[in-house]
């Protein structure tokens, strides 16, 4: 699993101390890299990223989102990537002597960084995706997730689906944060099969985020107990719960990008993060004088989807491609959550 989806859960964490209105392996890259495309005319944006791009879904998202804001702002766009904290270091500082119209940054890596930027470069705007800054700044701009609605509605599968009555969750620790990933899956399954039975299991230990043995050992407690459908929502140790649903006969939810393709008939579907939204909307928002505030992300917004309602669902090896029925009612409920007529509960609210 890409490094991304352990930093994306930690992102929880991390932004919990950073912003009140927010809130997930382990192949590191080894190079720094940078790119250029798209030259156009007088805008100009640049991505640094906390990992190398590669195959890592979530950061190649974030990658579209600024090639497609400067083909819409007829400008130009660079890429650069990093590797470890020194390369971001080193990143950030050459994005910000480049001094374009906007530098996006990916992740909770970057928020002490900018802020020490913010406040040595005033007229540089910065946008901040999955994470933000501790302080307000007015160049600072930072786009976070509403991960429960997504979460909401993969709840809400499983209890269509589940023949036991009982729909599970693996989570990394149990904070209101990370109940983000669990609290939702059991109020959307119940939604749908009021008689569902709903439990959590969290992995904790040292390595929360990258203990693949102990999240399998928390998703066959599970699986022990009659659970056939589990949120995996372990990070790193995601691996280690497709691995024990497989094995029984169970069925398992990835989270932020397609996690399907790693388990093809035991991966239902996937929570996923759209940072190209994110990152195309945020700089359209900066661009036209809308800085210094923190945007949320969710269904409506587009932000927050799942595998099953996205184009090319059928070739996503997700088992949700083989029920329609599924998700003609999944539909229904994010229209719903889309129109206001249904709210799910966050566990992070204060």
């Amino acid at each position: 699993m890409p490094r991304r989806h352990r930093r994306t859960l930690q992102v929880a964490a991390a932004t919990a101390l950073l912003v009140t209105a927010a809130t997930a392996c382990n192949a590191a890259a080894k190079n720094d890299a940078s790119s250029d495309s798209a030259k156009g005319g007088g805008t100009s944006f640049t991505l640094v990223t906390p990992d190398a791009v590669g195959q890592n879904e979530f950061l190649k998202l974030a990658v579209t989102g600024i090639e497609n804001a400067a083909k819409q702002h007829d400008g130009s766009q660079k890429v650069y990537e990093s590797t470890d904290t020194a390369s971001q270091q080193q990143n950030v500082q050459a994005a910000v002597d480049a001094g374009p119209d906007v530098i996006v940054l990916v992740g909770f890596e970057f928020a002490d960084l900018v802020a020490q930027q913010a406040q040595k470069n005033p007229k540089q705007q910065f946008l901040i995706i999955d994470a933000c800054t501790s302080k307000t700044y007015q160049n600072v701009s930072c786009a976070v997730f509403r991960e429960h609605e997504g979460v909401y509605l993969a709840g809400a599968e499983a209890g269509l689906l589940s023949k036991s009555g009982k729909v599970g969750a693996v989570d990394v620790l149990d904070t209101p944060q990370f109940r983000r990933y669990s609290d939702p899956f059991a109020a959307g399954a119940e939604k749908v099969a009021p008689k569902t039975s709903a439990s959590t299991r969290f992995v904790g230990g040292q390595s929360p985020f990258d203990d693949s043995a102990r999240a399998k050992e928390q998703a066959n407690t599970l699986l022990s107990k009659g659970y056939d459908q589990i949120m995996a929502a372990a990070a790193a140790g995601n691996y280690g719960v497709f691995e024990a649903a497989k094995a029984k006969g169970a069925y398992a939810y990835g989270v932020d990008v397609n996690q399907c393709p790693s388990a093809p008939g035991t991966v239902v579907d996937n929570v996923i993060k759209r940072t190209d939204v994110a990152v195309e909307k945020g700089i359209g928002s900066v661009l036209s004088g809308k800085t210094g505030t923190t945007v949320s992300y969710g269904l409506k917004e587009g932000g927050i989807s799942l595998t099953g309602l996205e184009p090319g669902v059928d070739s996503s090896k997700c088992v949700i491609a083989d029920h329609k029925d599924v998700l003609t009612k999944v539909e229904e409920l994010r229209d719903r959550i889309v129109a206001g007529k249904l709210t799910v509960d966050d566990p992070a609210a204060s």
